[in-house]
């Protein structure tokens, strides 16, 4: 079996505790990774997965998060900023509120999340950091111009990003999901389910899984040592 390279390399997953963010840490451990996820909510880890209760919105939560993991796990090579929420409306109707609190854990939260490793991925010459970015902030979405604003934004975050970390061989990336077999996605009506599935060339929601594979190709130093700066979509040729 030819390997990504991912064997005992620390890799950090914020909102790791279910969905997408869930199903990359499965992988990542199958994978031979040694993961520390990041949640909000209290919940119990893979056998083997260092989980602790954060807030992504707070740079010295993330911080205390960061030296721990580090104390036990090792130097990080890979952050995965996975972590979002939606406040969903139209914008005549959109709140300071939930324009707000989007904001604040989907950008605020990203830089939260990279900062605490981004120097000593730096003096190692070596790390990936993973942006989750959305289909929604890849083309826009009607009642989620929040969320597209934020989502968008981490496409901007990866791809400066790229250009500041690559004179210290760090590489920076951001995925594009679909529409993915999430809770979220369930809890839809099924007209509206029926509507977007006909708009995807492939018929279907994409799975987490598809989403976790991406993940480990762009985390890897082997598959993607070339790969930095980019938007990797993966939502059946919803948006290409």
């Amino acid at each position: 079996m030819v390997s990504l390279g991912l064997e005992d390399k620390v890799v950090v997953v914020t909102g790791g505790a279910r969905g997408i963010g869930a199903s990359i840490v499965q992988l990542l451990v199958e994978l031979g990774a040694k993961v520390a996820y990041i949640d909000v909510i209290d919940s119990e880890p893979p056998e083997g997965v260092l989980a602790l209760k954060a807030d992504v919105t707070k740079l010295e939560s993330m911080e205390a998060a960061g030296k721990e993991i580090e104390e036990k796990l090792g130097p990080v090579y890979g952050v995965v900023a996975n972590a979002g929420i939606t406040r969903d409306n139209f914008f005549a109707k959109l709140t300071d509120e939930d324009w707000d609190k989007v904001i604040a854990v989907n950008l605020k939260g990203v830089k939260n999340s990279i900062q605490p490793f981004i120097e000593g991925m730096y003096e190692r010459e070596s790390g990936s950091i993973v942006g989750i970015s959305s289909i929604s902030g890849d083309r826009g979405n009607a009642g989620q111009t929040n969320y597209a604003a934020t989502k968008a934004a981490v496409i901007g975050i990866m791809k400066s990003l790229a250009r500041e970390a690559a004179r210290k061989k760090v590489r920076a990336n951001a995925i594009a999901p679909g529409f993915i077999n999430t809770e979220m996605v369930k809890s839809l009506p099924d007209k509206v389910k029926d509507k977007i599935t006909a708009e995807i060339p492939f018929r279907r929601f994409g799975e987490p899984e598809d989403i976790a594979w991406a993940v480990a190709f762009l985390l890897s130093p082997v598959a993607s040592s070339y790969v930095t700066g980019e938007v990797l979509r993966v939502n059946g040729a919803h948006h290409t």
